[in-house]
C-alpha cells in the first residue's frame, strides 16, 4: 500500500517526510521499510535517518543548496521500496515492579477508571506492545498497544523529576523513563533494567518495530535484578518474533 506522503524542508540540512497523522501498525511498518530502503540506497550525502510514529527525518551531511532537487530522489525511493527485505524483530521480556513505592499514580488511575489496582497491573502486563520509536530521551521507548481501558490523559502538572526506570502511561501509550527527568505521564511502576547505556555497542537494546512484554515482579525480585545488573550477571530475555 502506498501512502500519500508529504515532503518538506525541515532545516537547511534535513527533509521531513510525513505519513497520515495516526498511530497505526501499518504506518509504522511502511515507515520502517522506507527508512531501511533509504539506508540501503547508500546515498553518500545522507548523514542520519530518524523515524517517529508517522514520519522520517532525513539529515544530510551538508547544507542542501537545492533542497527541492533532493525530494524527487526520495519520492523515487519510496515507490521503489519493497517489503521483501527481512527485518529481524525481537520481543523483549521486561520486568516491572508495580509496588506502591513505584506506582505513584496507580491509586489515581484506579479511581478514575473504576478498576482495581490488581486489574490495572494485569491489563498493563498482559498486552503485547510495539516500539514505535525511541526519544524524547535517549532510550525512551514509545510503546503502542496499550489496552484502551487504561487510556488516561497526561498529567496537567508534570512532575519536575521522574525516577529512572519509571513505567508510565500517557494518553494511548505506555513507556519507560530511561533516566531521571521531568515527566507528565502517570507513573504505575518501575523497571530495574538499563534502557540506555553508552558503554555498550548498542546503547539501547530495542529497535523500532520490536515488541515489549512486561512481567510483574515483587520488591525482592526487583532488588535481586538490580544486584545482578550491577555485577553484569543479569541476562535480558528476548525471542525472535515470526512475521
Amino acid at each position: 500500500m502506498d501512502f500519500e506522503l508529504k515532503y518538506k524542508p525541515f532545516s537547511e540540512h534535513s527533509i521531513l517526510i510525513e505519513w497520515p497523522a495516526e498511530i497505526a501498525l501499518n504506518i509504522l511498518e511502511d515507515v520502517l521499510i522506507f527508512k531501511a530502503h533509504i539506508e540501503n540506497s547508500n546515498i553518500k550525502s545522507i548523514l542520519q535517518i530518524n523515524n517517529a510514529y508517522n514520519s522520517i527525518l532525513v539529515i544530510y551531511k551538508y547544507t542542501i543548496d537545492k533542497i527541492y532537487d533532493e525530494i524527487p530522489t526520495l519520492k523515487g525511493l519510496y515507490f521503489s521500496r519493497t517489503s521483501k527485505a527481512k527485518r529481524i524483530t525481537r520481543r523483549w521480556k521486561v520486568p516491572v515492579c508495580y509496588d506502591e513505592e513505584f506506582g505513584l499514580d496507580l491509586d489515581e488511575i484506579s479511581k478514575e477508571k473504576k478498576h482495581s489496582i490488581s486489574d490495572i497491573i494485569s491489563l498493563h502486563s498482559k498486552a503485547d506492545y510495539t516500539v514505535f520509536f525511541i526519544g524524547f530521551l535517549p532510550g525512551f521507548l514509545y510503546l503502542g498497544g496499550l489496552d484502551e481501558r487504561l487510556y488516561v490523559p497526561r498529567k496537567k502538572s508534570p512532575r519536575l523529576e521522574v525516577r529512572k526506570g519509571a513505567v508510565a502511561i500517557g494518553g494511548q501509550q505506555t513507556g519507560i523513563y530511561p533516566n531521571a527527568s521531568p515527566g507528565g505521564w502517570h507513573i504505575i511502576g518501575n523497571s530495574p533494567l538499563e534502557f540506555f547505556d553508552l558503554n555498550k555497542d548498542r546503547p539501547c537494546f530495542a529497535n523500532s518495530g520490536d515488541k515489549i512484554q512486561f512481567f510483574p515482579i515483587d520488591r525482592s525480585e526487583y532488588q535481586t535484578i538490580l544486584t545482578q545488573i550491577e555485577t553484569g550477571a543479569y541476562q535480558l530475555e528476548s525471542e525472535v518474533v515470526d512475521d
